[in-house]
């Protein structure tokens, strides 16, 4: 006869198995896209044209890390209306993010329940462009673009940034930060890109937090030095960890 503790193992068992499966598919599904992208982005730099044109914030949101393994998106666990502040203590100098939850409350909900338990603590920022648009982008544990908590979260306050021009973007002034995604609605996880010179994007990325002027001065820095290779798009050649991250009431 099965005990009730067997059947509880054997569910975990399960459990597990799926997700190794959703993560191989994921990943493959992920590799054929960079490919095709980084396919574009040759291309482009080879017409000597604008770097950005083809490139999206990518992160494969689906797969989860050995630091947290949620299975949906964190309960509500701050005042909805209230001020907080992410405190990133990084290699390169410490870097403040104020954050409105009154405006992207599920956003800084997440930052809040993934800090606390330590996913970004000794992470990489895996990205930077240099050309078109100015960001760092940061926020994945395994450093590699794919990486995410294992659950999505909503876009919020997309309309902050006010309305679209022609081009169909809108203005991210230096010091924005904002929410990286998949190009689809709704896929926004863990990564997110500091913005340290004003960048024109679509407004497809959930502005949720701005950047002190110390962190911003950082962050200007980095890009400075610019992206391996001499790439306007790829690892920041000036590496860039947070070695440690906090949310906190302000």
């Amino acid at each position: 006869m099965v005990t009730s503790d067997q059947r509880r193992r054997q569910l975990a068992r399960d459990k597990y198995a799926r997700q190794q499966q959703r993560r191989a598919e994921a990943q493959r599904k992920a590799k054929r896209r960079n490919t095709v992208i980084a396919a574009s982005l040759a291309v482009v730099l080879a017409a000597g044209g604008a770097v950005y044109a083809s490139v999206q914030f990518l992160g494969d949101d689906s797969k989860n890390t050995e630091a947290e393994a949620p299975t949906g998106e964190p309960k509500m666990g701050i005042e909805a209306k209230g001020a907080y502040a992410m405190a990133l203590k990084t290699n390169e100098g410490d870097i403040t993010i104020t954050m409105d939850a009154a405006k992207t409350p599920r956003t800084v909900n997440s930052f809040k329940h993934l800090a606390d338990k330590k996913y970004f603590d000794g992470t990489k920022c895996h990205r930077l462009t240099t050309a078109g648009i100015f960001v760092l982008q940061c926020g994945d544990p395994e450093g590699t673009g794919m990486g995410g908590p294992g659950y999505t979260i909503p876009d919020e306050n997309l309309g902050a940034l006010g309305k679209a021009g022609a081009d169909g973007k809108v203005t991210y002034k230096a010091g924005t930060v904002a929410m990286a995604n998949t190009g689809q609605p709704g896929t926004g996880g863990s990564q997110f890109f500091l913005v340290y010179k004003d960048s024109k994007l679509p407004p497809q990325y959930t502005p949720f937090g701005t950047i002190d002027a110390a962190g911003l001065a950082a962050v200007q820095k980095v890009g400075a030095a610019g992206a391996e290779g001499g790439q306007g798009d790829g690892a920041p050649k000036k590496p860039v960890t947070i070695e440690k991250a906090t949310v906190s009431a302000k």
